[in-house]
């Protein structure tokens, strides 16, 4: 091919076409190479956008079950028709991805469909469905092909899609379960399964680690563990999971305790495996030219370029957490670095959150990781029970927790369990990037009533004293 393109990028998702976007709007020469039928990756086909399509919908449905009385509204029982909920979500996947499409055509980026690998420094090979294979140069490549199923370490286990799935399959299910093992208590195995939990499916957790969420903060951890047990959810913690296999009408689950002892096991008519996701590099050709691998990862300096020049990576593929924000603003980092201007990432203000009912949201360090580090801090906490609109809405579950460092009071974490908590977590990522005081946010006037009030209370509580308590 003729042309030569001032940067390739291999992959769609957010962090590719993030990438995509802004290098065309600075001017450069642009390509994108996408393996799939359609754009946007994994977040956008099988992950972040179907998935809060269906938990907004479960919670519709949930709240009008139940949920109304209260506040005067009567209504009958709802009837769930699970196709029309599907189609929802395959509408708002089918709106989100031919934005994108629309985007590139705008922006004139040229497409690509097929597999594509790096043959060189400079040159991809794309080969698509028919095995027609093209050849594309560029003087930059950028690698953002993502993450696909981790899979549960250490057990063969054969995901069907339609017993035994994975995140893609119970987006997916055709009929309500009657039970359902989400193997993992991460974010993905908790969204899912708070969704078919919400819809009438009997849902057991089981979790390897002595609490859900992983690396989240402890407080947290344990009220939403309380919150989502009071919903019905089950949970198996310190649990090592040793088999998986189909059984008659289902599948059946074998784990023991991490520890050591007894094994147990218990069958669902669906098994989730929702232990994790690994970056996505299989046939990319990236070992045949030597560039260096961290544990599956790709090693990238500073400026997110690979040890070979000309190529570098973002997203899921490298090193920090699998967030597509965090792709995302890799992705403008990369396209200003390679127009000549100053990329910058700061993964220190990084928001987190676990789209479930309520929801769960977390910035910067936790509390955990402060006294891990030896920083001495300040903790101020403010439940939203005490708040005057989280109780006119009756959503009075969860509080806000601020940790502040304890000689200059710059906010170090923040974390929030409870309605909206990931809308009201950016105001704490806005305080952080800055480098804000607790002090600097209770002095900030918050609208009454309001959710937000919180935030502000807990600001308040970690360097004196909140005013509703």
């Amino acid at each position: 091919m003729s042309d030569i393109y001032d940067v390739v990028i291999i992959g769609s998702g957010p962090g590719g076409y993030v990438c995509a976007i802004k290098a065309a709007q600075l001017g450069l020469k642009t390509a994108v190479v996408e393996k799939n039928l359609t754009y946007g990756g994994t977040c956008l086909n099988v992950g972040c956008i179907p998935s809060k399509a269906l938990l907004h919908a479960s919670e519709v449905f949930h709240e009008v079950a139940g949920g109304l009385d209260s506040l005067g509204v009567k209504v009958g029982k709802p009837k769930l028709d699970l196709a029309a909920m599907m189609a929802h979500k395959e509408a708002t996947i089918k709106s989100n991805v031919d934005g994108v499409e629309f985007l590139f055509k705008k922006n004139k980026i040229d497409t690509f469909r097929g597999l594509g690998s790096v043959v060189a420094a400079g040159k991809v090979e794309v080969v698509d469905d028919e095995g027609k294979i093209t050849e594309v140069e560029a003087k930059n490549i950028v690698i953002a092909t993502g993450s696909e199923v981790a899979g549960i370490p250490g057990v063969d286990v054969e995901i069907d899609e339609k017993i035994i799935v994975s995140s893609t399959g119970a987006l997916e299910l055709s009929e309500v379960p009657k039970t359902m093992i989400v193997v993992g208590g991460g974010v993905i195995g908790l969204e899912l399964g708070s969704v078919w939990s919400r819809l009438g499916t009997e849902v057991t957790v089981v979790e390897y680690l002595d609490s859900i969420l992983g690396p989240m903060d402890n407080d947290v951890s344990k009220q939403f563990q309380r919150m989502l047990t009071k919903q019905g959810i089950k949970f198996k913690l310190s649990s090592k999971v040793t088999g998986v296999v189909a059984s008659d009408g289902g599948a059946a689950v074998t784990f023991e305790p991490a520890k050591g002892g007894d094994a147990e096991t218990l069958e669902a008519a669906v098994v989730l495996i929702a232990t994790g996701r690994k970056p996505f590099t299989d046939g990319l050709g990236l070992e045949a030219l030597g560039v260096e691998m961290d544990r599956g990862k790709i090693k990238t300096n500073d400026h997110w370029q690979t040890n070979i020049e000309g190529i570098y990576a973002v997203g899921d593929v490298i090193d920090g957490p699998m967030l597509a924000h965090k792709a995302e603003d890799e992705g403008v980092a990369v396209a200003e670095t390679l127009a000549g201007q100053a990329g910058h990432v700061n993964y220190n203000v990084i928001p987190g959150v676990v789209y479930t009912s309520p929801e769960v949201a977390s910035v910067g360090k936790t509390e955990e990781e402060l006294k891990a580090a030896g920083i001495e801090y300040n903790s101020g906490k403010y439940p939203f029970l005490a708040n005057g609109r989280a109780r006119a809405m009756q959503k009075t579950d969860g509080f806000v927790k601020f940790l502040a460092d304890k000689h200059t009071d710059r906010v170090l974490g923040v974390h929030i369990v409870g309605f909206g908590a990931g809308e009201m977590i950016h105001e704490a990522a806005v305080l952080m990037e800055f480098g804000g005081s607790s002090e600097d946010l209770a002095r900030t006037c918050h609208a009454h009533p309001s959710m937000s009030e919180a935030v502000r209370e807990a600001a308040m509580a970690t360097y004196g004293k909140p005013i509703h308590m």
